[in-house]
């Protein structure tokens, strides 16, 4: 990657972490200090936490294909002040009504998709898997850090606070795309930009949608269980200020164990053995909190039995997802996956708030055990993923008779297994086995194919 190229998928990664920070850093306060508003109930409780989820599932994949008429950075510059406005309203909210009109605004400046976008703009090709890497463990290392600085930051400021420092976050990442991300040309990419051509194909692939319904079921756990967590916690007898320490251990643990499991998956072909082990593990914990969560001792193991599952899953499902969607699918798939995340946290939220209500904490936790029961049956009957990883190829301009020449010349090339030219972007998707992949011949099929464009 060039010095550009690096600076510009850095300070992308920094937007994303600072509003990952932000949405995320109430998790673990926010229903305690709930408890103390007027007109309370664990229902609204849980709406507030989930909220965001529902307006960013509804509005991620449209804001993404109106960056693509408009621009990427006009649409994140409007996303990032929508969420800073509803980072204010929370703050200067003293009712759960308003914190739920403030938080579903949060959701509102729903820029995932358009980051994405952006970040394959001003990278090449042959960097862009690298650059959205980078995004992947920067967004997944602020969600960690959100869970254990959240308690640490609210001793200081308070939730109020919290929501106001969100909103410094999303103005500070209006100076960074301003400042550090150069203007680019716009242009559709079929691995990062939904394309409403492909949603038929992809919403009836039962393979994809296993793994949509796997991440909805995964973010419903984690919303419906910070609504009763942190009460639990209390119950017992672990100080509000010292909660940060149960997450610093569990989650460090978690993220020492999940490592191991990631290389054995990717470097002996396990991923499908793997990932179904890690449903069980989540089987477990949810079984292991609906008995133990009056006991510290025992919400700390199965805690570190979710989080490793949890941290587990949430690196091999958008791997999956990348093996198992055509390839010029690849995009609109991810964008399905994305929204199917989100909808997951709002009726995580609304649905562990109304069973806290009516039941108990325990029938929060049974509930989730359920439905890890059944998506551990989707997954143990899933078909399991080809090792192939995706390659992209600059082509230049050409018709289709010089693209159906240059497709059957890398169809010959050992390691390739699919290969879909997209002459508008002028640019080769394929998937690939990296392990016996010609790169000699790989390049031999582009001399070829730059004679004959000349």
């Amino acid at each position: 990657m060039t010095a550009a190229e690096k600076r510009a998928t850095i300070a992308l990664a920094s937007i994303m972490s600072m509003r990952m920070l932000g949405l995320f850093m109430i998790f673990p306060v926010f229903v305690l200090y709930a408890r103390d508003l007027p007109n309370v109930t664990p229902l609204l409780v849980g709406l507030a936490i989930g909220i965001y989820g529902l307006t960013q599932g509804i509005l991620q994949i449209p804001f993404g294909m109106l960056s693509d008429r408009i621009g990427r950075k006009p649409i994140i510059y409007i996303g990032l002040l929508i969420f800073a406005i509803g980072s204010i309203v929370a703050a200067l909210s003293t009712s759960i009504t308003g914190i739920i009109i403030g938080r579903a605004l949060q959701g509102c400046g729903a820029i995932a998709s358009t980051v994405l976008a952006l970040t394959a703009d001003i990278t090449r090709e042959e960097h862009r898997t690298k650059a959205m890497a980078i995004l992947g463990i920067t967004i997944g290392m602020s969600f960690v850090l959100a869970l254990i600085i959240g308690p640490i930051i609210n001793r200081w400021i308070g939730v109020p606070g919290i929501f106001w420092l969100t909103a410094l976050f999303a103005l500070a990442g209006i100076v960074v795309l301003y400042s550090a991300i150069p203007q680019t040309l716009t242009s559709s990419h079929r691995d990062t930009t939904p394309a409403l051509t492909q949603f038929k194909r992809v919403l009836q692939d039962s393979q994809l949608l296993r793994l949509d319904i796997g991440i909805f079921i995964l973010h419903l756990f984690l919303t419906s269980m910070f609504v009763v967590l942190p009460i639990a916690l209390v119950e017992g007898k672990v100080e509000v200020d010292h909660h940060w320490q149960i997450y610093v251990s569990v989650l460090i643990a978690a993220i020492v164990a999940m490592v191991p499991l990631i290389i054995y998956a990717e470097k002996y072909r396990h991923i499908k053995q793997v990932f179904v082990g890690a449903i069980g593990l989540l089987v477990l914990s949810q079984i292991g909190l609906s008995y133990l969560y009056h006991s510290i001792t025992g919400i700390v193991i199965m805690l570190f039995l979710f989080f490793t599952a949890f941290n587990l899953l949430e690196a091999t499902l958008p791997s999956l997802i990348s093996k198992l969607a055509p390839t010029e699918s690849k995009g609109t798939a991810m964008g399905v996956y994305s929204s199917s995340q989100f909808f997951g946290a709002f009726l995580g939220g609304i649905g562990g708030g109304w069973l806290y209500q009516h039941y108990s904490i325990g029938a929060v936790f049974a509930f989730c055990t359920l439905l890890a029961v059944i998506w551990f049956i989707l997954a143990a009957t899933m078909q399991s993923p080809t090792h192939l990883s995706s390659h992209l190829l600059k082509v230049g301009k050409m018709d289709k008779e010089q693209a159906n020449h240059l497709t059957q010349c890398l169809m010959k090339v050992p390691g390739v297994a699919e290969v879909v030219i997209i002459l508008e972007e002028e640019v080769a998707y394929m998937k690939v086995d990296r392990k016996i992949l010609d790169i000699e011949a790989l390049d031999g099929c582009t001399e070829i194919c730059a004679n004959i464009l000349i």
